[in-house]
């Protein structure tokens, strides 16, 4: 069976890279209790992370890696389209040499890391720190005035939205939660 090219963006590797390896994370948060000790809290799978190894080799192996260099140079996240994998769209975060350089011969390492595409823009980040805010707006949906039940992994910021509602507009209708990031299974939430 014959693999198609990965792709990224404008470039298309001549070869598929040797390596490739898909990383699923989770983010867990720790918080500490009185008395010693902490409870763990489920905060959902994170972003994928997709790396791997390759090499150039021939006469023009410097001027291959050049245009994958100058790919790594675009601001912003691309298609990835992997030959087995599915396509993703991805943050091209790091590309390094690995080993001695030699004339007719590069071997490279890179790391992508898959845009999940629900902020789409809507993060800022504060002056003077670099703590981000969650999106500063959300459409307001039908479910206003209820309540909802926490469930295990849940958080604010999904609860927000999956009733479609501005997630300061639901920490502000929560006086009784004293920590937006802490919340737990049984909580009641109020919809504003």
């Amino acid at each position: 069976m014959r693999l198609s090219s990965m792709r990224y963006k404008s470039y298309v590797w001549p070869h598929n890279p040797e390596t490739f390896t898909v990383e699923y994370r989770r983010q867990v948060a720790a918080h500490k209790i009185p008395m010693g000790g902490c409870v763990l809290q489920e905060m959902g799978v994170t972003y994928r992370v997709l790396q791997g190894e390759g090499e150039f080799a021939g006469a023009d192996a410097y001027r291959e890696f050049e245009r994958l260099a100058a790919v790594f140079q675009d601001e912003g996240p691309g298609l990835l389209v992997h030959p087995v994998w599915r396509t993703e769209r991805a943050y091209f975060v790091s590309l390094s040499v690995t080993e001695e350089p030699r004339p007719d011969y590069v071997r490279y390492r890179f790391v992508f890391w898959e845009d999940m595409g629900g902020y789409d823009g809507s993060l800022t980040e504060r002056s003077g720190t670099s703590a981000v805010l969650l999106p500063v707006e959300e459409t307001a949906g039908d479910a206003s005035g209820g309540t909802y039940t926490v469930k295990r992994g849940d958080t604010l910021w999904g609860i927000a939205k999956r009733f479609g509602v501005n997630l300061t507009a639901l920490i502000a209708a929560n006086p009784q939660i004293k920590n937006p990031n802490l919340i737990y299974p049984g909580n009641e939430v109020r919809l504003p």
